[in-house]
């Protein structure tokens, strides 16, 4: 396993969202170095990613089959709430389990924080470098019952697709870098 750099470290979910009522991690390591590794998670596309890049263009309005991860979840209805050298956390809000998503989007990360609709559901993804590994995780906090009820609904969805991140997406920026590497 490849030493961390004195001072960095994965980025502080607690702060944008302490209570998940849902959590999936994801973690590969790589033979390269933190940076080289971050450098090919950002230049990942949808296209990329077969299953979930079709699911993302389905699921997100506006998302392009060409467009990279990175512009995903930098343009509405994303909201980036934090960046750094090696990493990006970004979040979203809405009824992400009806058939034609709800996502309004958000001018600010104190809207985020903020976000109470009941029936619906704020949404934290964050993606770094560290240790020699690609983190991903996505956090999910339903509000009011409907909410619940709504998440309650996509648990088996996640549970039957939620892997793709690892396999796909994370494996795609893997296989860049130390093909390229």
């Amino acid at each position: 396993m490849m030493a961390t750099a004195p001072g960095r470290s994965a980025p502080d979910l607690d702060r944008w969202l302490p209570r998940p009522g849902l959590r999936v991690a994801h973690r590969r390591q790589g033979r390269v170095g933190d940076r080289q590794l971050w450098e090919a998670a950002r230049a990942v596309r949808l296209a990329d990613t077969a299953t979930l890049g079709r699911l993302i263009r389905w699921r997100v309005p506006g998302s392009r089959s060409a467009g990279t991860f990175e512009e995903l979840f930098r343009c509405a209805p994303f909201v980036v709430l934090e960046e750094a050298e090696l990493s990006l956390v970004s979040g979203l809000v809405g009824a992400i389990w009806a058939v034609r998503p709800d996502l309004p989007p958000l001018a600010c990360a104190q809207e985020f924080i903020s976000w109470r609709r009941p029936g619906t559901a704020r949404v934290l993804f964050a993606h770094w470098a560290l240790g020699g590994a690609l983190h991903c995780e996505v956090r999910v906090e339903a509000f009011g019952a409907q909410g619940r009820l709504g998440l309650a609904a996509i648990r088996p969805l996640v549970a039957a697709f939620g892997s793709l991140v690892g396999s796909e997406g994370i494996a795609a920026a893997l296989r860049s870098v130390e093909r390229d590497g």
